[in-house]
């Protein structure tokens, strides 16, 4: 029986959990850290207010938001993988930030009212659900008006000879990469495969207008490898 995206992407991510975080840092050489403190910046959360972090994984964007809006804010991150969860939970609670919820949840239909967060984040997660526009106007709905919506994605290089290099990596190290450090390597497989059929900047931009949001911002990093998508409710 031929599987659907949704239930591959959950079977790779229940399966992968233990060593998730270190192949992050293995597979983009560490930037993946600088390229969310950056977008932090970008970002500028106010003290307080409140955020949703969608596909949160192992909860490490949601700390980082939760840090941010402080004791007096919340912060909730959602997952459909609970053993990624179950990760983000230990991490949570060892850093004892009491203001932030992780929920077992899908993306493409959050489990809140309209109009509720300040600003609604997803980092290296819109590439594995299953219709992008859907779960981009999911963030939309759940964002206050003036809200911010932000996503951390990996992209595709433009520049000729390192787009090849690109490609090339991700179509045959990474692979090898999780097979040595993760013993994953037909999960890492897949997920070079959704990394390489994701939408460029241009194109994601285009949806983000589509799914309702204004004054969109690109910022690419590492040569297009990853970009950085913000935009208004």
């Amino acid at each position: 029986m031929t599987q659907t995206k949704e239930q591959r992407v959950h079977q790779v991510f229940e399966s992968i959990y233990k060593k998730y975080d270190m192949m992050n840092s293995v597979i983009s050489f560490q930037r993946h850290k600088a390229w969310r403190k950056d977008t932090m910046k970008r970002i500028q959360v106010k003290e307080g207010s409140h955020a949703l972090d969608v596909c949160c994984g192992t909860a490490d964007w949601t700390m980082s938001m939760a840090e941010a809006v402080g004791p007096k804010g919340k912060v909730y991150g959602l997952d459909f993988s609970k053993n990624m969860l179950t990760i983000g939970e230990k991490k949570v609670n060892d850093a004892k930030l009491s203001q932030v919820e992780l929920l077992h949840g899908n993306a493409m239909e959050l489990p809140f009212e309209d109009n509720q967060f300040d600003y609604v984040t997803i980092g290296f997660g819109l590439r594995n659900v299953p219709d992008y526009i859907t779960v981009l106007k999911e963030m939309n709905r759940v964002l206050k008006p003036g809200g911010k919506v932000v996503c951390l994605e990996t992209s595709q290089p433009t520049l000729i000879g390192f787009k090849q290099l690109y490609l090339f990596y991700f179509k045959f190290i990474m692979p090898i990469f999780g097979k040595i450090f993760a013993k994953s390597y037909d999960e890492y497989s897949w997920l070079q495969e959704s990394t390489l059929n994701f939408p460029g900047k241009e194109k994601l931009a285009d949806m983000f207008r589509q799914a309702g949001f204004k004054d969109v911002q690109v910022k690419s990093y590492s040569g297009g490898v990853c970009a950085m998508h913000l935009g208004i409710k």
